[in-house]
């Protein structure tokens, strides 16, 4: 099943986003193979990033939140809200 992570930043954390972004990279590369694409999300001039989004495929609900809790980004409380999502892909179609 495919679930999307949508993580919003809390204001004024570009410093803390910047020094857990190598660790973020290196959780995200251990777990490739449930990721089907993933990308941090900009402010409206591209600037700064101010969140992340990724779209997951994994068994559960218990899975992707499981996931979402294992970024490091999450464990050091970079965000300001996650949702959590399950989403069926339509087009192109599978």
């Amino acid at each position: 099943m495919h679930y999307i992570v949508f993580a919003i930043d809390k204001p004024g954390h570009v410093d803390m986003r910047q020094s857990i972004r190598p660790d973020h990279l290196e959780y995200l590369k251990s777990q490739k193979d449930i990721i089907v694409t993933a990308g941090p999300m900009q402010s409206d001039d591209g600037e700064a990033m101010i969140g992340s989004m990724l779209v997951i495929d994994v068994a559960d609900r218990a899975a992707a939140e499981a996931f979402a809790k294992g970024d490091p980004y999450a464990k050091a409380g970079l965000f300001e809200s996650t949702v959590i999502k399950r989403w069926k892909r339509t087009i192109p179609a599978e």
